[in-house]
């Protein structure tokens, strides 16, 4: 049996196992040993097993991954999420609609330091929704909002999948960030614009909140300047040079502590925390070893070359390919989480766009875009899951109903950025 024919039934069982509900880690672990002992030899399959995990986790730059995520955590366990709605909900909270909109802002300047969508969709969930529903907003409409803009901690640096992204094909982790600034904070407009085009077909969706003078709007944002420091002083320091993208995880994750301490946060809370932290990063790592021993597999399996080759005697544009695989993720963000998927799918497509001649930091910003629309899309989006697990009373239809309109967005959002690589590549 040849390589590529291992590689391609290696792929097949990698999909059977995770149908079955292995852990996503134990089956690119599995299909990742037992198809490079096929091709080389058992021998160097279990040497393999002993040297990538010491690989991964002395990786310098993967020593980024868990400042992030502490970072994340404690901005939710120090209040800052509360202090960051009410700040945007007196900004916004008067229009009709104002208060899905504020929900929609947090999430946006919430993600620049949690990194995670998961993590803000709840956290932000926790926060928004109780305030929503005591203005009689449509449920679907507030939790579709909520479910939206925990997405855009998928793509506001600091990102853990751009970082992810940038680490497993050895891209610039400063340039994948900057890359996915402008495309993050579209997200943000388009959702809004989204909220606004509801309003006016159907109003009876949401009412508007108190409205407030310009001193107050001024005032509250005070509530949001930690945010805006931290975020500036990751995004400033990495563009000009002044710490490495890994340097400044740290950074942020120190004047993070700094804020949470300063405010009150006591040693317990810390600890959990930490506890969160830990446990949150051991799932990441332990995915990343499976990734990196399912890399080799299909290193040595040449199934990406043998797709590519395949690809290119068709004659196909650079396009078509892209808007092929753009396909295949979407397909898979309807069933996979979004670090997952991402670190499956890059060691087998990664070439192939290297052959066509696609730009690798512009491919990874409508990866992660696409990956993040499957985070919203039926029949199991994650982030829907998210909110239905913290708002149990809402039904799963009605949230997915109230995501349509964003994903719409999303949609434009793609689109755009496919016609105009220039709006996520002039920053670099």
């Amino acid at each position: 049996m040849g390589s590529e024919m291992i590689g391609g039934l290696g792929l097949a069982s990698l999909l059977v196992l995770m149908l079955l509900r292995v852990p996503v880690a134990l089956s690119m672990l599995i299909v990742g040993v037992v198809g490079f002992s096929q091709i080389i030899n058992m021998g160097a399959a279990l040497s393999m097993v002993k040297s990538v995990p010491v690989e991964v986790l002395s990786n310098y730059s993967f020593s980024a991954v868990p400042m992030f995520i502490f970072m994340g955590v404690l901005a939710a366990h120090s209040g800052m999420a509360g202090k960051l709605f009410n700040s945007t909900r007196v900004i916004c909270g008067g229009w009709k609609g104002g208060l899905a909109i504020s929900a929609i802002g947090s999430c946006g300047i919430f993600s620049a330091i949690s990194g995670s969508s998961l993590a803000t969709a709840s956290t932000m969930t926790r926060v928004a929704l109780p305030e929503m529903e005591r203005y009689g907003y449509n449920r679907g409409l507030a939790t579709g909002a909520l479910a939206a803009g925990g997405t855009l901690g998928i793509m506001i640096p600091p990102s853990i999948a751009l970082l992810i992204y940038a680490i497993l094909t050895e891209q610039s982790v400063g340039d994948m960030f900057m890359a996915g600034l402008i495309p993050g904070l579209m997200g943000l407009v388009f959702y809004s614009l989204a909220i606004t085009v509801v309003m006016r077909l159907k109003p009876s969706l949401a009412v508007a909140g108190e409205s407030t003078s310009w001193g107050d709007k001024v005032k509250s944002l005070a509530g949001l300047s930690p945010f805006f420091g931290v975020f500036l002083l990751l995004i400033l320091g990495i563009y000009f040079g002044a710490f490495t993208p890994t340097e400044g995880a740290s950074v942020g994750a120190f004047a993070t502590l700094l804020y949470a301490l300063a405010k009150g946060m006591r040693a317990r809370g810390l600890w959990q925390a930490v506890q969160e932290t830990l446990a949150l990063s051991s799932v990441v790592f332990f995915m990343l070893v499976g990734a990196e021993t399912l890399g080799y597999f299909i290193s040595v399996s040449r199934i990406s070359f043998t797709i590519s080759e395949f690809l290119l005697s068709m004659d196909l544009t650079p396009l078509v390919v892209l808007l092929c695989i753009l396909l295949l993720y979407f397909i898979l963000g309807m069933f996979m989480d979004s670090i997952a998927m991402l670190v499956i799918t890059v060691p087998v497509v990664f070439p192939i766009i290297q052959t066509v001649g696609i730009d690798p930091v512009w491919f990874g910003i409508v990866t992660v875009l696409t990956v993040e629309l499957g985070l919203i899309t039926p029949p199991v989006g994650m982030n829907v899951f998210v909110i239905k697990a913290m708002a149990p009373h809402v039904g799963l239809g009605e949230i997915f109903k109230g995501v349509a309109p964003f994903i719409a967005a999303d949609f434009v959002r793609l689109a755009l950025l496919i016609a105009f690589p220039v709006l996520s590549l002039f920053l670099i």
